[in-house]
């Protein structure tokens, strides 16, 4: 597991929820947690097959995910392998969940008012 990763305290939606938002707001990486999803983990090698991306800028986004505790590392030989922390994406899912029920109770008073 990566050492920044081990470092986060998770007490609840919306815990770290900025760095995990920071890491998920990029087109980038976003692809990079798809595609760690739909195949599971990969190395930076697999990662960069298909892409025009670098290897440099593949490890810098993968750093970016991992201080926000999103995807965590493995050696297996020579090279790292990476996965999503499927936690962390509960995290945001719950958090996500959270802030839609807030809008919901807000429209709902908002309809009432309205409504007179």
């Amino acid at each position: 597991m990566g050492s920044n990763s081990s470092r986060l305290k998770r007490t609840g939606p919306g815990t770290n929820s900025a760095s995990l938002f920071a890491a998920l707001g990029d087109r980038t990486r976003l692809r990079l947690v798809s595609r760690l999803c739909d195949r599971g983990p990969m190395s930076i090698t697999g990662l960069t097959e298909g892409s025009r991306i670098t290897r440099q800028a593949i490890t810098k986004h993968l750093r970016v995910m991992e201080r926000a505790g999103l995807v965590r590392n493995t050696r297996q030989g020579r090279e790292s392998v990476w996965q999503v922390d499927p936690e962390r994406l509960e995290d945001a899912r719950r958090y996500l969940k959270m802030i839609s029920r807030q809008w919901d109770e807000a429209l709902e008073r908002l309809r009432r008012f309205v409504a007179g």
